[in-house]
Protein backbone atom coordinates (compact mmCIF):
# COMPACT_ATOMS: atom_id res chain seq x y z
CA UNK A 1 0.00 0.00 0.00
CA UNK A 2 2.38 2.65 0.84
CA UNK A 3 4.69 1.85 -2.61
CA UNK A 4 1.32 2.10 -4.39
CA UNK A 5 0.54 5.63 -2.97
CA UNK A 6 4.40 6.65 -3.91
CA UNK A 7 3.70 6.50 -7.49
CA UNK A 8 1.41 9.48 -7.70
CA UNK A 9 2.78 11.24 -4.75
CA UNK A 10 6.29 10.86 -6.50
CA UNK A 11 4.23 12.60 -9.89
CA UNK A 12 3.41 15.53 -7.99
CA UNK A 13 6.89 16.11 -6.50
CA UNK A 14 8.77 15.27 -9.89
CA UNK A 15 6.27 18.46 -11.25
CA UNK A 16 7.32 20.71 -8.51
CA UNK A 17 10.75 19.57 -8.60
CA UNK A 18 10.93 20.81 -12.64
CA UNK A 19 8.71 23.60 -12.19
CA UNK A 20 11.15 25.08 -9.56
CA UNK A 21 14.72 24.39 -11.46
CA UNK A 22 12.99 26.25 -14.48
CA UNK A 23 12.17 28.57 -12.11
CA UNK A 24 14.78 29.22 -10.42
CA UNK A 25 17.38 29.04 -13.39
CA UNK A 26 16.38 32.75 -14.55
CA UNK A 27 16.87 34.49 -11.25
CA UNK A 28 19.79 32.64 -10.52
CA UNK A 29 21.08 34.42 -13.98
CA UNK A 30 19.68 37.77 -13.02
CA UNK A 31 20.85 37.47 -9.15
CA UNK A 32 24.50 37.00 -10.75
CA UNK A 33 24.70 39.08 -13.65
CA UNK A 34 23.05 42.23 -12.08
CA UNK A 35 23.61 42.17 -8.46
CA UNK A 36 26.64 40.11 -7.92
CA UNK A 37 28.10 36.99 -5.88
CA UNK A 38 26.23 37.55 -2.78
CA UNK A 39 22.95 38.04 -4.79
CA UNK A 40 23.49 34.64 -6.42
CA UNK A 41 24.40 32.99 -3.00
CA UNK A 42 21.35 34.13 -1.86
CA UNK A 43 19.24 32.82 -4.85
CA UNK A 44 20.69 29.53 -4.91
CA UNK A 45 20.22 29.39 -0.61
CA UNK A 46 16.58 30.25 -1.50
CA UNK A 47 16.58 28.03 -4.31
CA UNK A 48 17.61 24.62 -2.03
CA UNK A 49 14.71 25.66 0.46
CA UNK A 50 12.31 25.22 -1.96
CA UNK A 51 13.48 22.10 -2.90
CA UNK A 52 13.40 20.85 0.96
CA UNK A 53 9.95 22.10 0.97
CA UNK A 54 8.38 20.45 -1.83
CA UNK A 55 10.02 17.38 -0.53
CA UNK A 56 7.43 17.24 1.98
CA UNK A 57 4.91 16.20 -0.47
CA UNK A 58 6.32 12.94 -0.03
CA UNK A 59 5.95 13.00 3.80
CA UNK A 60 9.91 13.87 4.06
CA UNK A 61 10.66 15.69 6.86
CA UNK A 62 13.66 17.11 8.31
CA UNK A 63 16.57 17.25 11.35
CA UNK A 64 19.30 19.06 11.06
CA UNK A 65 21.27 19.10 14.43
CA UNK A 66 23.76 21.95 15.08
CA UNK A 67 24.84 22.48 18.18
CA UNK A 68 28.59 24.00 17.49
CA UNK A 69 28.86 27.81 16.89
CA UNK A 70 31.27 27.24 13.78
CA UNK A 71 33.02 30.23 13.11
CA UNK A 72 32.02 32.47 9.71
CA UNK A 73 35.34 33.81 9.23
CA UNK A 74 37.33 31.14 8.09
CA UNK A 75 37.34 28.41 5.48
CA UNK A 76 35.10 25.02 6.46
CA UNK A 77 36.02 21.77 4.89
CA UNK A 78 32.44 19.90 5.21
CA UNK A 79 32.98 15.74 5.39
CA UNK A 80 29.86 13.82 5.03
CA UNK A 81 28.82 10.50 4.37
CA UNK A 82 26.56 9.93 1.04
CA UNK A 83 23.26 8.29 0.57
CA UNK A 84 21.50 10.03 -2.20
CA UNK A 85 21.44 13.65 -4.08
CA UNK A 86 18.58 14.82 -1.30
CA UNK A 87 21.60 15.32 0.96
CA UNK A 88 22.77 18.54 -0.85
CA UNK A 89 19.68 20.90 -0.22
CA UNK A 90 19.94 19.96 3.42
CA UNK A 91 23.39 21.10 3.91
CA UNK A 92 23.23 24.10 1.13
CA UNK A 93 20.11 25.75 3.09
CA UNK A 94 21.68 24.82 7.28
CA UNK A 95 24.91 26.04 6.38
CA UNK A 96 24.37 28.55 4.30
CA UNK A 97 25.81 30.88 6.29
CA UNK A 98 29.30 29.06 5.35
CA UNK A 99 28.74 29.31 1.33
CA UNK A 100 29.12 25.81 0.46
CA UNK A 101 30.93 24.41 -2.28
CA UNK A 102 30.86 21.15 -4.01
CA UNK A 103 33.32 18.63 -6.14
CA UNK A 104 30.70 17.31 -8.75
CA UNK A 105 30.54 15.06 -11.79
CA UNK A 106 31.41 16.83 -15.11
CA UNK A 107 28.25 15.65 -16.63
CA UNK A 108 25.73 18.07 -14.03
CA UNK A 109 27.34 20.78 -15.25
CA UNK A 110 24.91 21.29 -18.11
CA UNK A 111 21.44 20.10 -19.18
CA UNK A 112 19.82 20.63 -15.98
CA UNK A 113 18.33 23.82 -15.40
CA UNK A 114 19.52 26.21 -12.11
CA UNK A 115 21.93 23.37 -11.00
CA UNK A 116 24.54 22.92 -14.16
CA UNK A 117 24.06 26.96 -13.78
CA UNK A 118 25.13 27.23 -10.23
CA UNK A 119 27.86 24.47 -9.91
CA UNK A 120 29.23 26.49 -13.31
CA UNK A 121 29.16 30.20 -11.56
CA UNK A 122 28.60 29.30 -8.08
CA UNK A 123 32.49 28.40 -7.13
CA UNK A 124 31.61 24.84 -7.20
CA UNK A 125 34.24 22.36 -9.26
CA UNK A 126 33.45 20.02 -11.78
CA UNK A 127 35.76 16.86 -12.28
CA UNK A 128 35.91 14.34 -14.73
CA UNK A 129 36.13 10.99 -13.04
CA UNK A 130 37.75 9.41 -15.71
CA UNK A 131 40.74 11.93 -15.73
CA UNK A 132 42.47 11.74 -12.42
CA UNK A 133 44.90 14.74 -13.62
CA UNK A 134 41.95 16.94 -14.57
CA UNK A 135 39.95 15.50 -11.01
CA UNK A 136 43.09 16.55 -9.23
CA UNK A 137 43.44 19.94 -10.39
CA UNK A 138 40.03 20.88 -9.95
CA UNK A 139 40.22 19.81 -6.37
CA UNK A 140 43.20 21.63 -5.69
CA UNK A 141 41.38 24.86 -7.15
CA UNK A 142 38.74 24.46 -4.82
CA UNK A 143 41.18 24.41 -1.56
CA UNK A 144 43.05 27.50 -3.17
CA UNK A 145 39.26 29.31 -3.62
CA UNK A 146 37.92 28.47 -0.03
CA UNK A 147 41.05 29.47 1.70
CA UNK A 148 41.00 33.13 -0.19
CA UNK A 149 37.56 33.54 0.17
CA UNK A 150 36.76 31.98 3.80
CA UNK A 151 34.22 29.97 1.87
CA UNK A 152 33.49 26.09 2.62
CA UNK A 153 33.79 22.93 0.49
CA UNK A 154 31.56 20.33 0.76
CA UNK A 155 33.27 16.56 0.66
CA UNK A 156 31.56 12.77 0.11
CA UNK A 157 34.65 10.77 0.67
CA UNK A 158 32.90 7.78 0.12
CA UNK A 159 33.34 9.21 -3.46
CA UNK A 160 29.92 7.37 -4.35
CA UNK A 161 26.34 7.25 -2.93
CA UNK A 162 25.59 4.15 -0.11
CA UNK A 163 22.19 2.87 -1.51
CA UNK A 164 21.45 1.13 1.94
CA UNK A 165 22.63 3.38 4.09
CA UNK A 166 26.13 1.31 4.97
CA UNK A 167 28.91 3.26 4.57
CA UNK A 168 30.96 3.08 2.33
CA UNK A 169 35.27 3.09 3.11
CA UNK A 170 36.42 6.60 3.04
CA UNK A 171 39.12 7.16 0.29
CA UNK A 172 41.03 9.64 1.14
CA UNK A 173 43.15 11.49 -1.58
CA UNK A 174 40.75 14.45 -2.22
CA UNK A 175 40.33 14.96 1.25
CA UNK A 176 43.86 15.34 1.46
CA UNK A 177 43.88 17.68 -1.53
CA UNK A 178 41.60 19.99 -0.11
CA UNK A 179 43.49 19.54 3.43
CA UNK A 180 46.74 20.59 2.01
CA UNK A 181 45.59 23.47 -0.35
CA UNK A 182 43.49 25.17 2.83
CA UNK A 183 45.57 24.67 5.87
CA UNK A 184 43.37 26.96 7.82
CA UNK A 185 39.93 24.99 7.09
CA UNK A 186 38.05 23.71 10.43
CA UNK A 187 37.19 19.94 9.67
CA UNK A 188 33.28 20.05 9.86
CA UNK A 189 31.84 16.20 9.85
CA UNK A 190 28.40 15.34 9.11
CA UNK A 191 26.33 11.89 9.35
CA UNK A 192 23.82 11.51 7.22
CA UNK A 193 20.78 9.30 8.33
CA UNK A 194 17.98 7.86 6.29
CA UNK A 195 18.49 9.60 2.64
CA UNK A 196 18.69 6.78 0.79
CA UNK A 197 15.25 5.74 2.45
CA UNK A 198 13.86 8.39 -0.47
CA UNK A 199 15.37 5.76 -3.06
CA UNK A 200 14.77 2.60 -1.77
CA UNK A 201 12.55 1.50 -4.57
CA UNK A 202 14.78 3.22 -7.11
CA UNK A 203 14.58 6.14 -9.15
CA UNK A 204 10.92 6.04 -9.22
CA UNK A 205 8.29 6.13 -7.41
CA UNK A 206 10.51 7.79 -4.26
CA UNK A 207 10.47 6.20 -1.02
CA UNK A 208 7.64 8.23 1.20
CA UNK A 209 7.38 8.93 5.01
CA UNK A 210 10.87 9.63 5.27
CA UNK A 211 12.88 11.13 8.27
CA UNK A 212 16.32 12.81 7.42
CA UNK A 213 18.68 13.28 9.87
CA UNK A 214 22.03 15.14 9.88
CA UNK A 215 24.03 15.21 13.01
CA UNK A 216 27.28 17.63 12.66
CA UNK A 217 30.00 16.53 15.13
CA UNK A 218 32.63 18.35 17.16
CA UNK A 219 34.37 20.43 14.15
CA UNK A 220 38.70 19.74 14.26
CA UNK A 221 41.47 21.91 13.34
CA UNK A 222 43.45 20.84 10.08
CA UNK A 223 46.52 20.34 12.05
CA UNK A 224 48.89 16.79 12.61
CA UNK A 225 48.81 13.58 10.03
CA UNK A 226 46.30 13.74 8.13
CA UNK A 227 46.04 9.88 7.75
CA UNK A 228 45.23 10.13 11.78
CA UNK A 229 42.64 12.95 11.62
CA UNK A 230 40.87 11.36 8.35
CA UNK A 231 40.31 8.08 10.19
CA UNK A 232 39.44 10.24 13.58
CA UNK A 233 36.42 11.66 10.72
CA UNK A 234 35.75 8.48 9.17
CA UNK A 235 35.02 6.84 12.83
CA UNK A 236 32.83 10.26 14.19
CA UNK A 237 30.33 9.88 10.88
CA UNK A 238 30.12 6.14 10.89
CA UNK A 239 29.64 5.72 14.46
CA UNK A 240 26.22 7.61 14.10
CA UNK A 241 25.26 6.09 10.95
CA UNK A 242 21.80 3.83 11.88
CA UNK A 243 20.68 1.82 9.23
CA UNK A 244 16.95 0.49 9.32
CA UNK A 245 14.11 -0.74 7.27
Amino acid sequence: MRKILAYPLTVLYFILFGIVLVVFHPIQWICLNFFGYNAHKISVSILNLVLIRITHVLGTWYTFDNPHKIPKDRPLIIIANHQSMNDIPPIIWYMRAHHPKFISKIELGKGIPSVSFNLRHGGSVLIDRKDSKQALGQIVKLGKYIEEHKRSAVIFPEGTRGRTGHPKKFQTNGLKTLMKYSPTALLVPITINNSWKMLRYGKFPYGIGSHLKFTVHTPLENTGEPDELIARIEKQITSKIVVDS
